[in-house]
């Protein structure tokens, strides 16, 4: 246990920055649903249901975009500096064009909502709301290609300054748009949403600025024009960015469709599904922070081939992630009463029956928040230490069948057939993390083990990074 005790520091050291950084993505959903919760339980679940179509096209973009990370950070061990122009120029490029994709497939599919039984009033308020944050998708996604090179050279400071700013930016324009502050008009859940694509222009603009002039990473961006268009970079970014992205859409699918059959059960049923969800979502993003220090020191002990060192190194981040995870579950479970009541305006009279139902649901959601998160936690540092050897399909599957052979029936039949409510779906989500992260943990011991018999990777993917193979 020393062993793996001694590594927590650097653990950590490299994670945080990115720990703050997905939790500052996750306050500005958090903060549209706090000031949005103020207005009422159906603009609440409009939210929920835009976001849950929009977490979609993110979970594709942020998911493609992990794949620059480990080629980074396998050709930095390496010194390969070639390698490391070329993958940020076709990262860069990749990604703008992918977020442009996005953001019309979200536009245009907009009338699927009205197929998928929910309820009418919601559905007029999430279709305007949709059409503004979907354009949010085009600066987030070009940011993912900044923040996934800066991470593999284990620059992770960079994309919390960028987070921040955005966040600040995010709190005023939400609070003086959406309640009609000053000069400005109440625009209600649009001025959330506008409010959300401003502060993520401003983010990828800082995020350009701070990493295009910073003292470590100058030098390959003074060489972006001296390299050309490298199909082979390109092709390995979408060999391991299209399995990668394939992994996370399969679970934020799952979740998406938990907030769906929770607007089958009712408004006030999504409405604490999403308070529920915003909580798990913000404890979740340490465990993510986590997974990208696992992605990074793995791909670094990749391109140094010191397999055993990589095992040790992974190990020893998954056992911080438990730790961490069981103290947000103790958290949740002492305040599972308290927090839903942060959401909603319980001051106002004509709202408090529908209010105090959303509470009460999402209190109980809580506590399956509480023990499916540690799963949920394990399974994504998991993924990145893979994604750091970058073992990509093989994840791919198990991450399928874990959510939509297990998961998926499960929160169906406990949630709809036996009319457990929103309470049985949640139990179905923490069935398939479990899965997820047993299988996906089991798939790690079995490679890292032959790595280290092999005293190699024989895995193609590899092959571009380490030329010594």
């Amino acid at each position: 246990m020393k062993k793996y005790f001694a590594e927590f520091g650097y653990n950590l050291k490299l994670a945080y920055p990115v720990m703050l950084g997905m939790v500052g993505h996750t306050l500005i959903s958090i903060t549209d649903n706090i000031m949005v919760g103020k207005l009422g339980s159906t603009e609440l679940a409009a939210v929920s249901l835009g976001n849950s179509v929009i977490f979609i096209a993110m979970s594709l973009g942020i998911g493609f975009s992990t794949a620059i990370t480990p080629i980074v950070g396998a050709a930095d061990a390496a010194n390969d500096k070639t390698t490391l122009v070329k993958a940020l120029k076709q990262g860069l490029l990749l990604c703008s064009v992918l977020g442009v994709l996005l953001f019309g497939v979200i536009f245009l599919s907009k009338p699927l909502l009205r197929q998928l039984n929910q309820p009418a009033e919601v559905i007029a308020l999430a279709e305007p709301f949709i059409d503004y944050v979907a354009l949010s998708l085009i600066p987030l996604i070009v940011y993912q290609g900044y923040k996934q090179f800066a991470d593999g050279m284990s620059q992770t400071k960079y994309s919390l300054y960028a987070i921040i700013l955005a966040n600040v930016a995010h709190v005023i324009l939400n609070y003086v748009l959406i309640y009609g502050i000053w000069i400005f008009p109440k625009l209600g859940i649009i001025g959330a949403a506008i409010g959300t694509v401003i502060s993520r222009i401003l983010m990828v603009v800082f995020m350009h600025l701070i990493t295009r002039y910073s003292k470590g990473l100058r030098e390959y961006f003074d060489a972006l024009p001296t390299v050309s268009f490298d199909r082979e970079i390109t092709r390995k970014i979408i060999r391991i960015g299209i399995p990668s992205a394939a992994q996370m859409l399969f679970e934020v699918l799952l979740f998406t469709a938990a907030i769906w059959l929770s607007g089958i059960i009712g408004t006030n049923a999504q409405a604490a599904n999403q308070i529920a969800l915003s909580l798990a979502s913000l404890t979740f993003m340490f465990a993510v922070g986590l997974g990208a220090a696992a992605m990074i020191r793995v791909s670094n002990y990749v391109g140094a081939q010191d397999f055993k060192k990589l095992r040790l190194v992974a190990q020893s981040v998954f056992l911080l992630t438990v730790f961490i995870e069981i103290v947000f579950a103790l958290v949740f479970i002492a305040l599972h009463q308290i927090l839903p009541e942060q959401f909603l305006n319980m001051e106002n009279n004509t709202q408090l029956a529908d209010n105090t139902e959303v509470i009460a649901i999402a209190a109980k959601l809580l506590i399956a928040a509480a023990f499916f998160q540690i799963f949920d936690g394990m399974q994504v540092v998991v993924l990145g230490a893979l994604r750091g050897m970058q073992d990509v399909k093989i994840p791919m599957y198990i991450t399928f069948v874990a959510y939509w052979i297990v998961g998926f029936p499960l929160c169906y039949y406990l949630g709809i057939k036996l009319e457990y409510g929103a309470e049985g779906i949640w139990f179905g989500l923490l069935g398939s993390l479990a899965t997820a992260a047993f299988l996906l943990y089991a798939r790690f011991l079995y490679l890292s083990k032959k790595f280290i018999i092999n005293n190699k990777i024989d895995n193609p993917e590899s092959a571009v990074i380490l030329p010594s193979h």
